[in-house]
């Protein structure tokens, strides 16, 4: 067990929960304690629910004591990215315009996280309506990176990246629709995936653009992230663009090592596409040195370029956001921070033909990326180009997301994993790579991205106090 409760990943504040070595509510308080300690310096909360979480927590563990365990994830608690929706309260999306915005029903996915026996402690921070960015000018400050607290967490997902980084919470749950989950893992140190598109619901998720959302667990380690997707996983017959596929045991393969696995190194995305700083490129070159020291067989792989698939999935997203925030643009757009305003204005002038367009390349494009898993299992990736900003630097902070290689695996839907491979130099931010699978093949990516976090001197790094 970990010397400190907050140091506890959630599989291992599963098992010392199970083993009656720490209650719910024990966990709970201590969690509550770094909060308290930590959060007025990284704003990662929209809402604090830690007295309703408590007595959630007490009645989870006389549940506990009388019978065991429900699930894996009984007592623990699990934080909201504040689009998704909880009962009984307001999710906000970090706007003025959804100050009110209370709910009457959870989210499909709070649902089955309920129906495990999770509490929720916090909605928390993000992003605008998960597209705009660290605005100064809302209702709420924007979160800040736990490693450096005058750097940019990463987003949209940036108060579920700073509470889980920080240890202030063991997992959270984030969306993303161009990287929104994988950027906060990359640049707060912490295990982040995008999993197939359709196989986590988004019913009561408040949409950025329909046929590039996702859904997706937040966590400190892969052993945890395995074990959250499969409680939130499963058909949804109310999301329409739910998959007919069952909840899995993603961790099935987590101990078989990487002997007989291939994997495509997609160099050109980082060595031409999006130059990455040297210390990236030279930390992704470390990394597929180790995999394939470990037993995997490394290739390199070409795909499409990244300006391809940057400009396929900007045309759909802002189409798709445009018919969403449409009405809000057009009568109230100082409801908006200036940043989110600004981005979701161009939606508005993209034509028909261009979104019918990108459609029809989107699915060359998928078509690309299914044909290099013909010769390989999984593909390594740079996340991002670059390590975590400032946050106080406006144009820093915009090229942030452009320079990144997570975009393609919205446009294409599969699987994606993003984990730390290494620390800059100059400031000691996190630095990270990404997995990605073939459709419906989570438990493939969590077998190498457990391999590699055995192997690598990264998991056990965390930001000082």
């Amino acid at each position: 067990m970990a010397s400190q409760p907050h140091e506890l990943t959630l599989a291992e504040a599963s098992a010392a929960i199970a083993r009656r070595r720490i209650s719910p509510v024990e966990y709970l308080d201590a969690l509550r304690a770094r909060f308290d300690a930590l959060e007025p310096r990284l704003n990662t909360t929209i809402l604090p629910l830690w007295d309703d979480a408590r007595e959630d927590a007490k009645k989870a563990g006389r549940r506990i004591a009388r019978s065991g365990p429900r699930s894996p994830i009984d007592g623990l608690p699990i934080g909201l990215k504040d689009i998704i929706d909880l009962a009984g309260q307001v999710t906000t999306c970090h706007s003025r315009h959804l100050l009110d915005n209370r709910k009457t029903a959870d989210a499909a996915v709070v649902t089955k996280l309920r129906a495990a026996g999770a509490v929720f402690p916090a909605k928390l921070a993000t992003h605008e309506f998960a597209i705009g960015g660290p605005a100064f000018d809302l209702p709420f400050p924007p979160a800040r990176n736990p490693w450096n607290t005058a750097h940019h967490p990463g987003g949209s997902s940036s108060g579920s990246g700073s509470s889980v980084g920080a240890g202030i919470l063991p997992a959270a749950l984030g969306t993303d629709t161009g990287g929104s989950i994988r950027h906060p893992a990359s640049h707060c140190g912490i295990v982040g995936m995008k999993a197939t598109y359709g196989l986590v619901s988004r019913r009561g998720v408040f949409p950025l653009a329909f046929t590039l959302d996702h859904v997706g667990p937040m966590t400190k380690d892969v052993a945890s992230n395995a074990m959250l997707l499969g409680v939130i996983a499963g058909h949804d017959a109310e999301d329409p663009g739910s998959a007919a596929r069952r909840a899995e045991n993603y961790g099935r393969h987590m101990k078989k090592g990487l002997k007989g696995l291939t994997i495509g190194f997609v160099r050109h995305f980082h060595e031409a596409d999006q130059p990455a700083t040297p210390e990236i490129s030279a930390a992704l070159e470390t990394a597929a040195k180790l995999l394939a020291k470990e037993g995997v067989k490394m290739k390199i792989v070409t795909l499409p370029s990244l300006n391809e698939f940057a400009g396929v999935n900007r045309a759909i997203l802002l189409s798709e956001a445009a018919a969403i925030h449409g009405r809000w643009l057009r009568d109230t757009p100082e409801g908006y921070s200036d940043l989110t305003r600004k981005r979701l204005a161009p939606g508005l002038f993209v034509r028909a033909e261009d979104y019918v367009q990108a459609q029809r390349r989107r699915r060359e494009l998928i078509a690309a990326v299914e044909d290099a898993f013909a010769g390989v299992d999984l593909l390594l990736t740079a996340s991002s180009m670059d390590p975590a900003c400032r946050i106080d630097d406006p144009a820093a902070v915009e090229i942030t997301y452009p320079r990144q290689a997570r975009t393609p695996f919205n446009v294409t839907g599969h699987p994606a994993l993003t984990l730390m491979c290494g620390l800059s130099k100059e400031e000691g931010l996190p630095l990270a790579l990404q997995l990605v699978g073939r459709f419906f093949e989570e438990a493939t990516i969590y077998r190498a991205a457990a391999a590699y976090e055995r192997a690598a001197p990264w998991k056990d790094l965390r930001p000082a106090p």
